[in-house]
């Protein structure tokens, strides 16, 4: 059978870093919601049920969990780009998709969010 790609969906991944330009923000973390679409070629994992032949997702999502709570970001663009570096990384991955909220960033909207991809 010829397998379209598989599409891994993080989904609301809720973090808290420090994200911003504004003296408070700089000061204090903050939230952020990261989601992110990764899809590559499972033929192999599909055919053989062995995690060596899978993408480990939640491997990935603790390398953006480390990435996010640990460092501080100026911006949304350099933050997205940055978790869109890991979710891109492994060698299998043919496009990658990331979108990061920044709750209450606005006083009338429920969030402003940024999204980058990449197809490789």
């Amino acid at each position: 059978m010829d397998l379209n790609p598989a599409v891994i969906r993080v989904k609301n991944l809720r973090l808290r870093t420090y994200i911003g330009i504004n003296d408070d923000e700089i000061a204090n973390k903050q939230d952020v919601v990261v989601n992110a679409r990764i899809e590559y070629s499972a033929v192999a994992a599909a055919n053989s049920d062995d995690m060596a032949n899978a993408l480990n997702y939640r491997t990935i999502t603790k390398q953006i969990i480390a990435l996010v709570e640990n460092n501080r970001f100026a911006l949304l663009e350099k933050l997205t780009a940055d978790v869109l570096a890991i979710a891109s990384a492994h060698p299998s991955v043919i496009f990658a998709e990331v979108e990061i909220d920044k709750p209450h960033a606005l006083r009338f909207a429920d969030s402003v969010s940024l999204t980058l991809s990449v197809n490789k």
